[in-house]
């Protein structure tokens, strides 16, 4: 029998993929608290369902930055798909067009951003980090608007990379075999070596992420592209003003799936103040923990436009490749749609705080 959840996915991947790749892919920084509150989080609000509302068709399809999605979800940025399926970001495209979902291709892409564009048929985003090597990020620039891609997403929450203890402790680095191919080779080779106690992902961000980065820097990007701007990595309503302050198009409430500032606000939590501190024009997305349709919703109701999901994605592909990613879209369509009909809220602009509460305890 197919898995009924994304639990089930999620045991044929640990099944499939090697130790130390698996946790690469699943492991946090620190204690892994945040990590674990992005999901626990979800658990806090109860429903409030209301009775005799038609609810014959459930329409989960929403208007992000001139674009409609289908399905209110997107792949969050993830480095090397082809860790875990050989055909990499081209099949997580392909099952994101199918499904009316949004693809956002990272950095650190294994297949090139012009051959993850010919795979899309659906809104394609591409995922920054801010380089010392500006001329590095200023090419990739080029070429994805050139490709057709429709926005860039600055991640702003990585002036250095978080303490992955599982990657320490397994001194893991990238494959020699699996290359983030829109780089220069010499602009990635640490990522590709580590010692014991040490992580390659670890050393290449000490080496190559410039940590002065700061608001005043966004005007740069800027003069470089027309494509709206997102900024991943917000949690404050503090930053969420200055974002809107700074022209930001979009914010993503992320706290990297709590790979970075471990004891971080859970994505959720921070969710409600972001939004109430951006003007109505400038959509927030959320960021972490979503494994479910009910959390999509939850997440809706308290102000997202939509959602990213990381970790299932990969659980996906590396159980069946562009199918795989298919069926977790589909589970979280066919769940979404159920948890809107059962609380009486047909379309999405129908769910907002009104359709929760506290749980009780």
């Amino acid at each position: 029998m197919a898995p009924l959840t994304l639990a089930g996915i999620e045991r044929a991947a640990r099944d499939q993929l090697s130790p130390e790749i698996w946790d690469f892919v699943e492991g946090g920084s620190g204690a892994e608290r945040t990590l674990a509150a992005n999901r626990e989080m979800f658990g806090r609000h109860a429903f409030r369902p209301r009775a005799l509302v038609d609810v014959s068709v459930c329409a989960p399809a929403v208007d992000l930055l001139g674009a409609t999605l289908q399905l209110p979800v997107g792949i969050a940025p993830m480095a090397y798909h082809r860790l875990v399926h050989p055909d990499g970001e081209t099949a997580t495209a392909r099952a994101a067009g199918k499904a009316g979902a949004l693809l956002v291709a990272g950095i650190f892409a294994s297949r090139t951003l012009e051959d993850i564009a010919a795979a899309a048929t659906g809104p394609l985003w591409l995922q920054l980090y801010w380089l010392r090597r500006r001329e590095a990020l200023a090419a990739l620039v080029e070429r994805a608007e050139a490709a057709g891609y429709a926005a860039l997403l600055l991640t702003v929450d990585a002036p250095r990379i978080g303490r992955r203890l599982r990657d320490l402790r397994n001194g893991f680095a990238v494959p020699p075999e699996i290359r983030a191919v829109n780089l220069d080779p010499a602009l990635m080779a640490a990522s590709h070596h580590a010692g014991q106690g040490s992580s390659g992902i670890a050393e290449h961000a000490r080496e190559q992420f410039d940590p002065t980065l700061t608001w005043a820097d966004l005007a740069w990007l800027r003069e470089r592209s027309r494509l709206p701007l997102v900024l991943k990595g917000v949690l404050t309503a503090e930053d969420a003003r200055r974002a809107a302050d700074h022209g930001v198009d979009a914010v993503v409430v992320s706290n990297h799936g709590g790979r970075q500032l471990d004891g971080a606000l859970p994505a959720l939590a921070a969710l409600p103040e972001v939004v109430d501190a951006l003007p109505p024009h400038i959509p927030a997305l959320l960021d972490g923990g979503v494994r479910s349709g009910a959390d999509i919703a939850v997440a809706l109701a308290l102000g997202a436009r939509a959602v990213l999901v990381g970790r299932p994605a990969f659980w996906g592909l590396a159980t069946g490749g562009e199918a795989g990613v298919g069926q977790v879209l589909d589970l979280l369509r066919d769940e979404l749609e159920h948890t809107m009909a059962l609380l009486g809220r047909p379309s999405v602009a129908d769910l907002d705080r009104t359709a929760l509460a506290p749980w009780p305890v």
